[in-house]
């Protein structure tokens, strides 16, 4: 028998981690939020979200990708919107 949480913190804990555990996520949410990872910029997952679902998840994660093979590169998420803008 599962035991009762003895606080309303405790329980709204609990909450918490089992909506965390149960979150299904789409293609293209997978995808924004592996280019947030890569580019190291979760500042803007939503943004990176919204791209892969609008412009194509396989062409977005390519030109990440190749941002982030660049070093010498401090911020990539402003570069790699840079990059992008300047491909249409």
């Amino acid at each position: 028998m599962k035991r009762l949480p003895s606080s309303s913190d405790e329980y709204l804990a609990e909450l918490k981690k089992r909506s965390r555990e149960s979150k299904v996520y789409t293609s293209y949410q997978l995808t924004g939020l592996e280019i947030a990872n890569i580019l190291e910029d979760w500042a803007h997952k939503s943004l990176y979200i919204r791209l892969a679902k609008e412009r194509g998840e396989a062409k977005i994660l390519k030109l990440a990708k190749e941002v982030a093979e660049k070093k010498d590169i401090r911020n990539k998420g402003a570069y790699f919107m840079k990059v992008l803008k300047n491909q249409q």
